[in-house]
């Protein structure tokens, strides 16, 4: 099995993820109390690394092997800046809008060289999909909403799934309105692992990974569908409809907007890999998935980086999607993992796609 780093077996040349696909709430609860102190997080989009300001930390540095994730996130620190709650919303494309040329041309007016040359390249998708729907994992969802779900279900089943329901209806929607056979065909076909790692995430993101990709989506999305709310749920409302409803991301909030504004001197993105950071005194670590692309041993040896990193309580934090992913055994005694907390959180969790949430204590 190939053991290097998914920085040599990945392609990073363009934007992956436009937005964020992990819980902000869940992530923002599970690192504790980290005011005063220096967070790592994995950039993507930026938007989790953003919604970190909201826990008070002196710094966060945001890290991403690829210079189109970091891109992602120098567009944001201009957006914040110069645009209102409502416009942000406009240009990442939660809303819908005509005039996202000029939204982005504000937000890149203050903005290093390269990434006004990097946005102002992609303006018309940007004034198509919106700058949070222009990635190429957006791309396979929104294919998967324009031009395949429609053979499935009709708009007005698929509008019908985010009115409120309680527990009960939801799961009598699911099971006699919803799961028909065409559905369970159009998730066998589009959430295959070779569709999957075609069209939206990489190849060598499954090559950890065991079992049918497909069997997993179906369970999640029903779980996204039964046991949380689909009316809560911006990231399923993203998904059928391609845009966000009343629900939306935590760093998308207007409560969150001004907060993190006034707090983005505080962060720092960094171009290359969280492993090789040389700091101490870590406060938390938000690792996004990122284990499950490692063999167990590499997964060891960077997992033991970071410990070294951290400061006594100091937590991680990750989701594993299919490629079970713990703290490694030789390293258990400088750890405890917080179950209850875990628990508690995975049934809160609306990012669906995982199967597992990780909380970590440094001892």
């Amino acid at each position: 099995m190939d053991d290097r780093g998914i920085d040599q077996r990945a392609s990073f040349e363009r934007i992956r993820y436009a937005q964020a696909w992990e819980d902000a709430d869940v992530l923002t609860q599970a690192m504790g109390d980290v005011s005063g102190g220096d967070l790592v997080a994995v950039c993507a989009s930026g938007d989790n690394a953003l919604a970190l300001l909201l826990t008070d930390p002196a710094r966060v540095f945001a890290v991403d092997i690829s210079p189109a994730q970091i891109e992602c996130l120098n567009l944001r620190l201009g957006a914040y800046k110069a645009l209102t709650h409502s416009e942000f919303l406009e240009l990442m494309g939660a809303r819908h809008s005509t005039r996202r040329a000029m939204l982005l041309a504000r937000a890149l007016s203050d903005a290093p060289g390269q990434t006004r040359a990097f946005w102002t390249a992609l303006t018309p998708q940007v004034e198509a999909f919106g700058a949070g729907g222009l990635g190429k994992f957006e791309g396979y969802f929104r294919m998967f909403s324009r031009y395949l779900l429609p053979l499935v279900h009709s708009r007005k089943t698929i509008d019908a799934i985010f009115e409120p329901r309680d527990r009960a209806a939801r799961e009598v929607f699911f099971d006699n309105r919803f799961n028909t056979w065409r559905w369970r065909l159009l998730v066998r076909l589009f959430f295959s692992r070779a569709a999957m790692g075609m069209l939206g995430r990489d190849p060598a993101f499954f090559e950890h990974v065991q079992g049918s990709v497909a069997d997993h989506v179906f369970s999640r999305l029903r779980h996204a569908g039964v046991d949380t709310d689909p009316a809560q749920n911006p990231y399923l409302h993203w998904i059928m409809k391609r845009c966000h409803g009343t629900a939306l991301p935590l760093p998308w909030r207007a409560e969150a907007h001004e907060v993190i504004r006034s707090r983005l001197d505080r962060i720092q993105p960094v171009q290359g890999t969280a492993e090789a950071l040389t700091l101490g005194g870590v406060a938390g670590f938000y690792l996004s998935d990122i284990f499950e692309y490692m063999s167990p041993e590499l997964a060891a040896q960077v997992y033991g980086t970071f410990l070294d990193m951290a400061r006594p309580g100091a937590r991680l934090v990750y989701w594993n999607m299919m490629a079970p992913r713990r703290v490694p055994p030789a390293l258990a005694h400088r750890v405890k993992t917080l179950g209850d907390l875990e628990t508690r959180l995975k049934a809160q969790d609306m990012a669906f796609f995982y199967s597992d949430f990780v909380v970590e204590e440094v001892g």
